[in-house]
C-alpha cells in the first residue's frame, strides 16, 4: 500500500489559501484541511492524502485496469493535487476537483506507458477484501474483475471514461461534464453507446453473464431515446 512519504515536505513554495474570500459559509472539515494544506500544513495535506487515497486508486484502477505501476500513477495524483491546491475553489465539490485530476493524470500515464502493458493483482481489491472470504469465492470475484477491466480496456477511451465515472463512480452526467469539459448532451451520448458497446463485448465473457443481462435491458430502455443521437461519442 502507498503512503504518502512527503516528497514535497521540504518544499518552500508559498501557498495562498483557496478560501481568501471571506464568506458567510462556514467551512466544513474538509474545507478546512484543504485550507492549511495550501498554505504549506504538511499534516493537513498527508490527512486529506489519507483520506482520498483510497477513492484515487480505485478510480485509477477502474481505468487502467491491473497495472504494475498503480501506485506511481496515485502518487502522481497526489503531486499534482499537492501543486495546485491553492488554485482549487469551492465553485465544485473537492471529490469532483480529485476526479478531474485523476482521470488526467491516467490519461498521460496511458498515452506514454502503452508499451509497458502489466497485468499484475488488484492492489484496490486488496485493500478492501474481506479477511474471513473463502479463498475459491475470492478468485472468482478476482476473476470477474480482471474480466471486465479487460472489456472496458476494449472501448474507446471517451466512452471508457465516462462510463466509469458515471457507472461504477456514481456520478451525474452533470459532473462528468465538469470533469472532461463537455455538454452534457454530449456525456449522455457517450454513455449511451458505452453501454451498447459493453453489452457487444459482454458476449464474450461468460462469467459476467449476468452484467449482461442488466445492461442489456438498461441499453434497450434507452434506445428510443438516444438512437438518433450520435453527438460526439
Amino acid at each position: 500500500m502507498a503512503t504518502w512519504d512527503g516528497p514535497f515536505e521540504r518544499a518552500s513554495l508559498a501557498r495562498a489559501t483557496p478560501f481568501g474570500r471571506k464568506s458567510m459559509v462556514p467551512l466544513t472539515d474538509e474545507e478546512r484541511l484543504v485550507a492549511r494544506a495550501a498554505t504549506g500544513d504538511d499534516a493537513a495535506f498527508r490527512a486529506l492524502y489519507e483520506r482520498h487515497r483510497v477513492d484515487v486508486a480505485r478510480l485509477a484502477y477502474r481505468m487502467l485496469g491491473p497495472c504494475s505501476d498503480l501506485d506511481d500513477v496515485v502518487q502522481e495524483v497526489f503531486v499534482q493535487v499537492y501543486r495546485s491546491l491553492r488554485d482549487f475553489r469551492r465553485q465544485s465539490k473537492l471529490s469532483t476537483w480529485l476526479h478531474r485530476v485523476t482521470v488526467n493524470v491516467v490519461l498521460m500515464h496511458r498515452r506514454s506507458a502503452r508499451s509497458r502493458p502489466a497485468l499484475t493483482h488488484d492492489p484496490v481489491a486488496d485493500a478492501t477484501a474481506a479477511s474471513d472470504a473463502r479463498p475459491d469465492e475470492d478468485a472468482e470475484r478476482r476473476e470477474r474483475v480482471r474480466a471486465f477491466a479487460r472489456l472496458l480496456a476494449k472501448m474507446p477511451e471517451k466512452k471508457r471514461i465516462v462510463f466509469v465515472l458515471h457507472e461504477l463512480e456514481g456520478l451525474s452526467p452533470s459532473e462528468i461534464a465538469d470533469i472532461v469539459g463537455a455538454p452534457v448532451l454530449t456525456i449522455r451520448t457517450r454513455l449511451f453507446y458505452a453501454r451498447r458497446e459493453l453489452v457487444e463485448l459482454l458476449a464474450h465473457e461468460p462469467a459476467l453473464a449476468g452484467l449482461r443481462l442488466g445492461f442489456s435491458k438498461m441499453s434497450a430502455a434507452e434506445s428510443g431515446a438516444e438512437s438518433g443521437a450520435e453527438g460526439d461519442a
